[in-house]
């Protein structure tokens, strides 16, 4: 191959061009991203640079070395529009085109933002800009803060948001955050710490309305409740960034369709990260995006799929002074035993069963045990092809 071209600059997008160095490729390598920025990291973005123990230049990812190192084309700032799959020819918006012998699609994902006006102090929080805009907004002290949506960004954010000295109440739909992920006890536990840590926790009920003229000054519940807020911030999830992608014959459905090695039904082109459905899921966690890039370059570069990908599921999320980790795959019917500790002490290591075997397991402030369960979970995944 001659030329291989990376859509997307960011976490997925820079693994995928680090792997294809270290696995020999030495031809032209050309990085599209749609943000003016060199790659930086996320998960700080609703923790230290928001709460100013950050700065921009602690985010970066690589540095001046590594970058003449990948000795790489960067074109940033520019959004990719089309993809002539066949062809593997990505057209940019300002008119370029760029012709490749294989493409990774890394365009990760985009806030999902309410519908309606848009108002001033109403923030989704996924880029670096948008870091910037929040943590501007939240400069004047103290503010109403209303946090929409109860998962890993929105518990951060409130998270920060209370150690800065702000008055935050957490507005979450279902009937506990992180229901899904822990099942109703775990997921009780960890609600309880918005209440330790100083935020008001409100479930059931979903958001009717913003209000406000050109600023937004109240959040209107779907149970007629009215909350006065200063600053709001969506975190409702995200949406896979695919949209350039119609019309490319690539299947997309929740994301790029991929086989269990990344590869897409296209040859020469693959997906990685939060953009990737691979297999039968789409995981939008630093691991994946970290994990996918080396066999989805190995296959890229073998033109077919010569390994697959061994996906144990992993997030952390730190919130109000504790680290909340999982690892594995609860299903609804799983039982939750307690190994060590207790939610009463506020730290506590539980493992999820399912015919006698661990399925899933979850930490709160226990890291080296769960690392050490979490190996265990990970050594029974299949041996990849």
């Amino acid at each position: 191959m001659r030329t291989i071209t990376v859509v997307g600059a960011s976490l997925a997008g820079l693994y995928a061009a680090r792997e294809l160095r270290s696995q020999g490729y030495d031809g032209r390598l050309v990085i599209i991203g749609d943000e003016p920025h060199q790659p930086y990291d996320r998960p700080p973005l609703s923790k230290d640079f928001l709460t100013g123990k950050a700065d921009e230049d602690q985010l970066a990812l690589s540095d001046a070395e590594e970058t003449d190192e990948l000795a790489a084309e960067w074109l940033l700032g520019v959004r990719a529009r089309a993809l002539d799959a066949r062809g593997r020819t990505v057209l940019l918006e300002d008119g370029r085109t760029v012709a490749s012998d294989g493409v990774v699609i890394a365009t990760g994902a985009s806030a999902r933002r309410l519908p309606g006006p848009s108002l001033a102090g109403v923030h989704t929080l996924r880029t670096l800009d948008d870091a910037r805009a929040l943590r501007a907004d939240l400069a004047a002290w103290p503010q109403r803060v209303v946090v929409i949506g109860g998962g890993f960004i929105g518990a951060e954010t409130a998270s920060s948001c209370v150690a800065l000295g702000h008055d935050v109440t957490v507005v979450e739909a279902a009937p506990l955050p992180l229901l899904p992920q822990l099942g109703a006890d775990m997921a009780a536990v960890c609600a309880g710490l918005h209440a330790r840590g100083g935020a008001e926790l409100v479930t059931g009920t979903g958001v009717a309305a913003l209000h406000g003229d050109a600023t937004v000054r109240a959040v209107e519940l779907a149970d007629g409740r009215m909350l006065p807020a200063d600053v709001v911030v969506v975190g409702i999830g995200a949406t896979p960034n695919t949209g350039w992608l119609a019309g490319s014959t690539l299947a997309l459905d929740d994301g790029v369709l991929c086989d269990d090695g990344c590869v897409t039904a296209i040859p020469h082109v693959v997906a990685v990260g939060d953009v990737a459905r691979v297999g039968a899921a789409r995981a939008e966690h630093w691991t994946s995006a970290t994990e996918q890039p080396r066999v989805a370059v190995r296959n890229l570069l073998a033109g077919h799929t010569a390994e697959t990908v061994r996906p144990l599921p992993y997030f952390w999320s730190d919130q109000y002074g504790s680290r909340i980790q999982f690892a594995g795959r609860r299903r609804a019917d799983d039982s939750v035993r307690l190994i060590e500790g207790s939610p009463e002490e506020g730290s506590f290591l539980a493992a999820y069963e399912r015919e006698g075997h661990t399925t899933a397991v979850l930490a709160v402030d226990r890291p080296r045990p769960f690392t050490r369960m979490r190996r265990g979970l990970l050594a029974a995944v299949p041996v990849a092809a």
